[in-house]
């Protein structure tokens, strides 16, 4: 699937990257959201993904961030939708609205694969795409998904410790 210019490849790796101004990362979430959404939706990226960041005036840093995101989502799929289905009680990701499924999944990739983000600043960033992009309703489920994962999974251990 294509996403942007070829600017990150996928990786099971730290992020490289470095950090971007907040203002700079939201963002990049943002629009990241957007693309998964589209994606999700379509399943394909075909007659849409040009023309979205042709209309984008977005700095470098926004795109390559934004990039990371997607390309990082669309490569740990499998494990994150596993991941979201063992914890959202009577839930299946097909009942999920589009939206909060793509900001879940675009969180649960930043919380376990940039180890250099902050749980706290991933799971309030989830929650100000949930409050723009959905309702009150969302942000609840957002919020109650994503606090078991980070609660229960291994791998956030280190991260746990910081939010405490």
């Amino acid at each position: 699937m294509k996403v942007l210019d070829p600017l990150v490849e996928p990786s099971n790796e730290p992020s490289e990257l470095q950090p971007a101004p907040s203002l700079t990362r939201h963002s990049a979430r943002e629009l990241a959201l957007q693309v998964l959404f589209q994606w999700d939706f379509h399943g394909t990226t075909d007659g849409w993904l040009d023309e979205f960041w042709a209309q984008q005036r977005s700095l470098k840093p926004v795109r390559v961030f934004a990039n990371q995101l997607v390309v990082g989502v669309q490569a740990q799929q499998e494990e994150i939708d596993q991941l979201i289905e063992q914890v959202a009680e009577n839930w299946s990701l097909d009942r999920m609205a589009i939206v909060d499924r793509n900001i879940l999944r675009q969180t649960i990739y930043e919380l376990i694969w940039i180890p250099d983000i902050p749980a706290k600043v991933s799971v309030d960033e989830a929650l100000q795409l949930a409050k723009s992009f959905a309702d009150d309703e969302a942000k609840r489920f957002v919020n109650g998904i994503l606090d078991k994962i980070l609660r229960h999974d291994p791998r956030l251990e280190e991260k746990r410790t910081h939010i405490r």
